[in-house]
This record gives C-alpha cells, sequence and structure tokens, in this order.
C-alpha cells in the first residue's frame, strides 16, 4: 500500500519530492506546482520518467502509470520509447531494406544488380532481423548474421555487410534511428577472412563517402595522405612521393613525372591529375604541416623521408576495415560505373591505365583532361557530400 494519499497529495506545500513507495514520487516545485514521477532502472542505470501533473493524474492513476512503466521495463522495453513507436510507426529492417530498394532503384543501371541487392539481405539478413524494429538492432544483430557466412562466402559477407550498413544509415537520415550503427565493432568481433586472390580488397564505393569523413574528422600526415589518394584516384607510391614542385595549385593540377608512375615507366608520359575542390583543400591542410627545406607533400617522421605504405593501411586498420589502400581504386572505377555517365575511357585514363589495344593506343592523343576534371569534381563531391568546406589554394 502506497504511503501518500490523497488528501496529502491535495495539501503538501513544502517544495521537495515525496515518495509513495516502488519508485512513484511526488515532486512539489517552489510556487506549488506539483508533478509525478517513476525512479525506475533502465538498462542498469536509475532514470526519472515523467507521469504528468498532479493536477490532471490522480494519485491511483499515477500508481497505475508506474506499475505499467515497471512491467514494461521487466519485459525490456523502454516505456519512452514505446510512447515513441505509439506516435510514430518505426519500421522493420525488413520494411526498411524495401524502402531503401524502392528509392535506390531508379538510379542504378544494371536490373539485375537491383534484384541481387534486395535477394542478398532476404536471403542473409531478414532470418536474422528482419522483423525487428529498424532503431532496435544492435552491432550484436549484424555480427550474428555475418557470421553464418563469414568465412565460407566471404564476398557475399561483404556484399551484405555493406547492404545492411546502407539501410541503417537510411534509417538514421530518415531519424527512425537515433544513432548510425558503428561498423568497426562489427568488423574488429569477426575472424580475418582468407586471403582473397587475383584481386585487391576493395572498400564498396557506398561506404567511401562515411569513411572519408571518419579520415578527416581527425588530423595526421597518414590521414591526409590517405584523404589525398582516395580523392585523387592513384596509387600509394604516387602519393607518398609527391612533392610541392608537382602542384599547379592556380591551375589544379598534379604532374606526376613518369618516372614515378606505374604506366609512364612504359610510355615516358607524366600522369597530369585535375585537382577537385576536394581534393585542395586536403593540400591546403597539408601545406599547413609543411617541413621547411622539405619537398615532400606527405613527410614521415625522418627529416626528408617519405611517408611507408604501412601508416597508409594502419589507418584503416585502426578504423577496423579489412580492406587495402589499393582498394579505393578499384572502389573509384566501380563507382563510375555504376552510378555515372561517364566513359570508360575517361575513367580508365584518370586511373592512368595502360590502352591494351596498341592500335588504339597509338591513335589517340588526348588524355581527356577537361572530362576528367569533371569527373574528379563529381568523385570529390561524392566523398564528403558537396559539403567539405573546400579551399583553393594561393600558389607557392
Amino acid at each position: 500500500m502506497g504511503k501518500l494519499n490523497p488528501l496529502q497529495v491535495r495539501n503538501l506545500k513544502e517544495p521537495g519530492r515525496y515518495s509513495d513507495g516502488d519508485g512513484l514520487l511526488l515532486e512539489v516545485r517552489p510556487g506549488g506546482a506539483k508533478s509525478w514521477i517513476a525512479r525506475l532502472q533502465a538498462n542498469g542505470k536509475r532514470r526519472d520518467y515523467g507521469l504528468g501533473s498532479a493536477k490532471d493524474v490522480s494519485l491511483a492513476e499515477a500508481r497505475d502509470k508506474a506499475r505499467e512503466y515497471r512491467k514494461q521495463l521487466r519485459a525490456g522495453t523502454d516505456p519512452l520509447e514505446a510512447k515513441r513507436n505509439a506516435r510514430e510507426h518505426i519500421p522493420t529492417f525488413r520494411e526498411a531494406a524495401k524502402a531503401v530498394h524502392a528509392e535506390h532503384k531508379p538510379g542504378w543501371r544494371n536490373g539485375k544488380h537491383g534484384a541481387q541487392w534486395l535477394a542478398t539481405l532476404e536471403a542473409y539478413a531478414f532470418p536474422h532481423f528482419g522483423e525487428l524494429p529498424i532503431d532496435r538492432i544492435d552491432s550484436g544483430h549484424v555480427r550474428d548474421a555475418l557470421a553464418e557466412i563469414w568465412l565460407t562466402r566471404p564476398e557475399t559477407a561483404r556484399r551484405v555487410r555493406q547492404r545492411i550498413g546502407t539501410v541503417l544509415d537510411y534509417a538514421h537520415g530518415k531519424r527512425w534511428r537515433a544513432h548510425p550503427l558503428g561498423m568497426a565493432a562489427v568488423n574488429k568481433s569477426l575472424p580475418k577472412q582468407p586471403p582473397k586472390i587475383g584481386h585487391f580488397d576493395a572498400m564498396p564505393y557506398a561506404r567511401v563517402p562515411e569513411f572519408s569523413q571518419a579520415v578527416k574528422s581527425r588530423v595526421s600526415m597518414g590521414r591526409l595522405a590517405l584523404e589525398a589518394l582516395i580523392l585523387t584516384a592513384t596509387r600509394s607510391g604516387e602519393v607518398r612521393g609527391a612533392r610541392w614542385s608537382e602542384l599547379d595549385l592556380d591551375a589544379a593540377t598534379w604532374t606526376i613525372p613518369a618516372e614515378r608512375t606505374k604506366t609512364g615507366k612504359r610510355t615516358g608520359k607524366p600522369h597530369i591529375v585535375p585537382l577537385s575542390p576536394a581534393a585542395l583543400d586536403v593540400f591546403a591542410r597539408a601545406k599547413a604541416l609543411r617541413i621547411e627545406a622539405s619537398d615532400l607533400v606527405f613527410h614521415g617522421s625522418k627529416r626528408g623521408r617519405p611517408l611507408s605504405d604501412m601508416t597508409l593501411l594502419k589507418v584503416l586498420r585502426d578504423a577496423g576495415e579489412p580492406f587495402t589502400v589499393h582498394g579505393f581504386r578499384s572502389a573509384f572505377r566501380d563507382w563510375v560505373a555504376e552510378q555515372t555517365n561517364f566513359p570508360g575511357e575517361v575513367a580508365e585514363a584518370a586511373l592512368a591505365h595502360t590502352i591494351p589495344n596498341k592500335v588504339e593506343a597509338a591513335y589517340r592523343r588526348t588524355d581527356f583532361l577537361d572530362k576528367r576534371r569533371k569527373l574528379m569534381e563529381a568523385w570529390g563531391a561524392y566523398c564528403f557530400g558537396g559539403s567539405s568546406n573546400v579551399v583553393r589554394l594561393a600558389a607557392g
């Protein structure tokens, strides 16, 4: 039986909190306003839940509300979450995935890809948490679903992981989830996959914007170099050996000498990289860390020495990502093919790939610089959502 009675509730004037028992409190504020509070344990922590004004909620009603809240907490449901769900329908993962598929489908050039996108979730995600509300899914759910195929079907598992992440990010954007799901915990909890033979393990291009923003969130020479590598689609050695004398910042170009490029060593031609506004922003931040008497853009810890390749890889590993640094070139190429209308030869020129057909190579007189500039600007906007606070550098 409660400690308070209706007469006491009506007559109490002294500011303070008065207990009725079982966590139910009557709060009297200075000025005489009174309200009900349920002080309950939620996920091992004490939490206060407002039950309404004592003018509108009687003692008996407050006891009923507090009893209902305790019942919900014992069942594993937060009362505030239950109230929110009652006001706004929170879709299940299955419903959210179908909404993502419907919105993205018009942008997919390959109908087969669109069908496979949903089919993989139906096969490997829906059986585990398809009927769960999207805001109830945590890293444990995702990890357990992926674990079943992580070693036996590694390529499929990585695609499923990327697609689950897309659905959860969509849900966060729609305010169905308070927070995005941290994939780093999922990645670290899964075993190491067997090495993939014959191909570089590329991060899916759909995850590159999120990763790029994470790289930019902290400053280090390794992070700046990796960010430049992503935005220019160049090779690790080319970025790590980049020199200020190779940059024409007024023209927004980076001319990599022939001897420093894989293709140039065979053709004798330098590779001119058009720098997008996002890439210029990277060099602006690198310039602030420039060491006097050194022409290296991304210098290592030892004076006059460039960064090691492991420095760039460490940024990926610290983020819990299993991909290779070189794989960002593949991610870029996949993005061009699946998400843009730029011709394949422009993308190949951006990657400084050799033209296999010797006759075609002999007659091609252009390096598509103007078209590549538009392509790299689109890629930079994609990686940073068009909001990277870019600046244009002055020469010198």
